[in-house]
């Protein structure tokens, strides 16, 4: 892999749970080679107690996380993202703003683990499971030639991996 450090942006409307887990995921593994950040389009201002539950228990730092909204990353002042990839079903289909920089982009929906009603037991196994698919996204992602993978080739890569198991995303045949 190249010294070269990849900025990827995460999306979702509230910014508590998924997005949250998957910039804490993709920092905690992408040794320096990735910078992740998150954000929303409807930020709910905190993020969820059982998001940092999950971090916590996975060994994933939870320092600095915070719900922001995507406005943050829209501003000429703001990291060049090589990536945006949303990752709940709502946000793939609100008008995003545009990125600088023309980043690559999919659609990486998982369930939401915060809409999950139940016993404690169920709902912190809905954010385990949410942490579960993500990582696995995000190892496959990482696992990607990105310094020699053509722009043509990237986008179904990245369609593939959003697809992988938990997906939402019913239409490519996910489970």
């Amino acid at each position: 892999m190249s010294d070269r450090v990849y900025n990827v942006l995460f999306l979702c409307t509230g910014n508590s749970a998924r997005s949250i887990l998957a910039e804490a995921i993709m920092n905690h593994v992408g040794k320096g080679h990735f910078r992740a950040f998150s954000a929303g389009s409807s930020p709910k201002g905190d993020v969820h107690p059982l998001t940092l539950e999950a971090l916590r228990t996975a060994g994933i730092a939870t320092d600095g996380l915070r719900s922001k909204a995507w406005d943050e990353f829209a501003t000429p002042d703001a990291p060049k993202m090589d990536f945006v990839f949303t990752v709940c079903d709502n946000a793939a289909g609100e008008a995003c703003p545009v990125w600088p920089g023309q980043p690559m982009t999919a659609h990486w929906g998982i369930e939401d683990p915060a809409a999950i009603k139940g016993t404690p037991f169920q709902q912190q196994a809905a954010f385990d499971s949410a942490l579960r698919f993500m990582r696995n996204r995000i190892t496959a992602f990482m696992s990607l030639p990105l310094a020699s993978i053509d722009r043509m080739t990237l986008p179904s890569k990245l369609a593939g991996i959003g697809a992988m198991e938990g997906s939402t995303n019913r239409s490519e045949g996910a489970a």
